[in-house]
C-alpha cells in the first residue's frame, strides 16, 4: 500500500506515530460531536454540514480541514 502523507499541525513525519495520532485525535473528536449534540446542529445531506464534520474532526491535525484540498492525494 502506498500512502501519501500529507502536511500536518503536529509535525509529525513518522508515517505509522502519524496514523495514530490522527486516528486518536478524529475518534476523541468524533464522540465529542456525537455527545455534545453537536452533530444535530448541521446540515444533513449538504457539502456545508459535511465540510463542517471534517473541520470539526480534523483542525487540530490539517490547515486544509473543512475546506476543499488542493493537494491530489
Amino acid at each position: 500500500m502506498n500512502i501519501v502523507f500529507l502536511e500536518n499541525k503536529l509535525f509529525i513525519h513518522n508515517e505509522v506515530e502519524f496514523m495514530k495520532m490522527e486516528e486518536k485525535i478524529s475518534k476523541t473528536k468524533a464522540l465529542e460531536l456525537f455527545e455534545t449534540g453537536l452533530l444535530d446542529t448541521f446540515e444533513v445531506g449538504t457539502f456545508k454540514g459535511l465540510s463542517l464534520i471534517h473541520q470539526y474532526l480534523f483542525d487540530e491535525i490539517y490547515e486544509f480541514a473543512g475546506k476543499i484540498r488542493q493537494v491530489k492525494i
